[in-house]
């Protein structure tokens, strides 16, 4: 009889303690990154943003901006690079219109941001990647994450053609955060995988 109550009790501290870790599990989700963009997309589009000359200049930024009223946004933004490296940032936060008013103005001294189509600007992400990819640059680690607040955007919507690099060529132009040992170890990267011939290399101007 005391055996089986032991079992009994152990039974049950063993499924208190899966419930608790569930638990635990559960809420670490709903907190997680791939959790807040879900949430995200469920709100409508208020703001789609990309840098106007992106395929000038080589580097820009894409902003989508969802929330219930147009006051407060879930902004999910992408830092990237169409000569060469890709998706190279990406951030999930919530802000105030104010702060994206800001964001643009500030950003419009440099160049002006300009509205997309939500669809063009999913497929322009996930061709850039898969592009990136092909020359041996994956996509910044939480892309797939902060991407999923597209919600159901379709990219298949978007008949855009994008062609990446320059002339054919990826075209890398090192950012003013890259250290001398990130540019050799880049510059090395293109030869290995293009050639010497298979890339350029430019300073920023």
């Amino acid at each position: 009889m005391a055996t089986n109550m032991a079992q009994k009790r152990a039974k049950k501290a063993q499924r208190q303690k899966q419930l608790v870790a569930a638990k635990r599990k559960a809420e670490a989700f709903e907190a997680s990154l791939p959790a807040r963009a879900l949430r995200a997309a469920q709100a409508p589009i208020q703001r789609c943003l990309l840098t106007e000359d992106i395929f000038d200049i080589g580097m820009g930024t894409l902003v989508l901006a969802r929330g219930a009223t147009s006051d407060r946004f879930a902004m999910s933004l992408f830092l990237i690079d169409v000569f060469c490296l890709g998706v190279k940032d990406v951030m999930l936060r919530t802000i105030d219109r104010e702060i994206l008013e800001l964001y643009m103005n500030a950003s419009a001294a440099a160049s002006p941001m300009v509205p997309v189509d939500p669809s063009y600007a999913r497929k322009l992400l996930r061709d850039l990647a898969e592009w990136s990819q092909s020359i041996g640059f994956a996509p910044h680690q939480d892309f797939a994450s902060v991407e999923r607040a597209f919600g159901n955007v379709s990219a298949d919507a978007s008949d855009a053609a994008f062609r990446f690099g320059r002339d054919g060529r990826p075209i890398y132009i090192p950012g003013p955060s890259d250290t001398p040992a990130l540019i050799r170890r880049r510059v090395e990267h293109l030869q290995k995988h293009l050639g010497d011939d298979g890339f350029g290399f430019e300073t920023a101007a």
